[in-house]
């Protein structure tokens, strides 16, 4: 049995499945339109089985996580899972900065945003309008590890973030066995995309992140003084916008927001 100086040691504990299970569960109800879904579709999203997923949600059903629809056949999402979030406690800047700008902005620029910060080689998504941009194609993106290179997020905060900060993401890039390590390998690729990015003043992707190929994004960094703390993307779809509505509309439009939250960020209290 653990004494009391050893629960610190993360290797003397099992996984509890049926928690991790219910947790994956509630992230793809979650990421369902409305936050509404079936047994089926549960059950197909997270490859667990009909009846262990029809168990769990029931389980959440009792903690008031979930609720029934009037079909009683879809389950949605419960206050509950509102309430869970009430202790959460997120960085300052872009809690009290980058989410209001970026609210205030939508209606200008109707597609969707997502702001981001570097954490192990990825952009992680922090705050986004997604969930409220009528022109989404997507839910839920908080949370998301979004690949730095070949994404407008990724190059935005590479290309202007400290110097030291970016070979050590490289770095830690190159370590890797899989296509992203090849890609941080190819020093030219990467120098061709800083060098492209810095000249043209914002970062962009046209398709080149695989899993997102019908996907146009644009974007900037968020800086404090000289240097990118993170970015912020528009997300648009490449069938719907040309490439000059993209330069003479949207581009002015999202400067004017990542600019509006790095001199947020500068002359708060904690800046």
């Amino acid at each position: 049995m653990p004494t009391s100086t050893s629960f610190g040691d993360p290797s003397l504990y099992r996984e509890v499945r049926g928690l991790s299970r219910g947790l994956a569960v509630l992230r793809a109800l979650n990421a369902m339109p409305g936050g509404i879904g079936g047994v089926v579709e549960l059950a197909r999203i997270t490859g667990l089985h009909r009846t262990t997923v029809k168990r769990l949600l029931e389980t959440l059903k009792t903690e008031g996580l979930v609720h029934h629809k009037d079909d009683g056949l879809s389950y949605a999402l419960g206050f509950e899972v509102r309430r869970l979030s009430e202790g959460y406690v997120g960085a300052d800047w872009i809690d009290q900065v980058a989410a209001p700008a970026m609210r205030a902005h939508l209606r200008a620029l109707s597609w969707p945003s997502d702001l981001a910060t570097p954490d192990g080689g990825f952009m992680i998504v922090r705050e986004s309008t997604h969930r409220v941009s009528m022109l989404s194609q997507h839910r839920a993106t908080i949370g998301i590890r979004i690949p730095m290179l070949v994404s407008s997020l990724g190059r935005a905060w590479m290309t202007w973030c400290a110097d030291e900060e970016r070979e050590a993401t490289l770095s830690l890039l190159q370590g890797r066995t899989d296509a992203i390590g090849e890609m941080a390998r190819d020093s030219a690729y990467v120098k061709r995309v800083l060098r492209e990015t810095r000249r043209r003043g914002y970062a962009m992707n046209r398709g080149e992140w695989l899993t997102e190929a019908s996907v146009t994004a644009v974007g900037f960094p968020i800086r404090i003084g000289e240097h990118a703390i993170g970015a912020i993307n528009l997300v648009l779809q490449n069938n719907a916008v040309t490439d000059r509505e993209i330069a003479t509309r949207y581009v002015p439009l999202l400067r004017t927001l990542a600019d509006e939250i790095s001199e947020g960020v500068a002359s708060s209290p904690r800046g």
